[in-house]
């Protein structure tokens, strides 16, 4: 498989790069854990007028790749999945404001119910928001939500990219902050970038996340199951969630050091739209029926 973006799609990734470095969403993310959305939700709202809630549904599932792995990256916090990837294909049209979802049993809860303008369980709008479970990232509340639906196959492909274009924008702003913290670190009158057994952990990082990125573009395109792409994406990006845990040492291990944000959010990730573990099983019975087709 050959790929190069657009020009077009090469200005998308710049304007949301632009945006989200110049929004401290590390600072949006601290205070949407803390329960305080109103710079979260203006930050939705700038994100909605560069037009990332209609890429689903105006554009083609490489541009919600590259929105997504942006918000990844960035850790922008909110049901962008929801909203943006599953709803727009589900209805059939983009959504205004904030939207979240639940579609039992693959996504039992609806992710920040408690700030969102429409709750739906699949495609079915819903007002019945139970009670409230934790994550074990702060900036993702769980509701329950009672009802039941169907899943819609498009939608759920989409946002099973989205998720893991996030979870591989993630790995990567764990790997950079990583590399350039051992460039910093000094023990022994040396960088501890400069040992061997650090800098095989971070290689082994890095061909992970090669690896993985083709498989996400491969799904954007169509070419490759997304169940793919979310299984290479989330093993790459906890990958480097535990590498970068220990190359920091102790202070990665404190909420009040930025890692913790993402190390977080990438463990939540890995789980959500489905677990490792339900999307080899999907991938393992499309290659036995393959083969059985082939046989016959």
């Amino acid at each position: 498989m050959r790929f190069e973006p657009t020009d077009d799609q090469r200005d998308l990734a710049g304007a949301l790069e632009g945006l989200l470095s110049a929004s401290d969403t590390v600072a949006v993310a601290r205070a949407w854990a803390d329960g305080d959305t109103a710079a979260g939700l203006a930050l939705w709202r700038r994100l909605a007028d560069l037009g990332v809630t209609m890429l689903a549904t105006e554009a083609s599932p490489v541009e919600v790749a590259i929105a997504f792995e942006a918000l990844g990256r960035h850790a922008v916090p909110g049901p962008w999945v929801e909203s943006a990837a599953y709803l727009p294909i589900a209805l059939g049209h983009e959504v205004e404001g904030v939207a979240t979802l639940a579609l039992p049993p693959l996504v039992p809860f609806a992710l920040d119910a408690d700030v969102a303008d429409q709750v739906y369980v699949g495609a079915t709008p819903t007002d019945q928001v139970g009670a409230q479970h934790p994550s074990v990232d702060r900036a993702r509340r769980l509701f329950e939500v009672t009802g039941t639906a169907e899943t819609h196959p498009e939608a759920l492909d989409l946002a099973v990219l989205a998720t893991s274009a996030q979870l591989l924008g993630a790995g990567e702003r764990v790997l950079a902050d990583s590399v350039a913290y051992v460039k910093q670190r000094k023990q022994f009158g040396r960088q501890i970038g400069s040992y061997q057994a650090i800098k095989h952990c971070l290689a082994d990082v890095r061909i992970a996340l090669d690896f993985a990125r083709p498989l996400v573009v491969g799904a954007a395109l169509g070419e490759v199951p997304a169940s793919a792409a979310k299984v290479a994406a989330a093993d790459a990006a906890y990958l480097a969630s535990r590498t970068g845990l220990q190359v920091h040492g102790a202070i990665g291990y404190t909420a009040e050091f930025d890692l913790s944000v993402w190390i977080t959010k990438i463990r939540a990730l890995v789980s959500a739209w489905g677990t490792p573990a339900h999307h080899r099983a999907l991938l393992l019975g499309s290659l036995v029926d393959s083969r059985d087709g082939t046989d016959r």
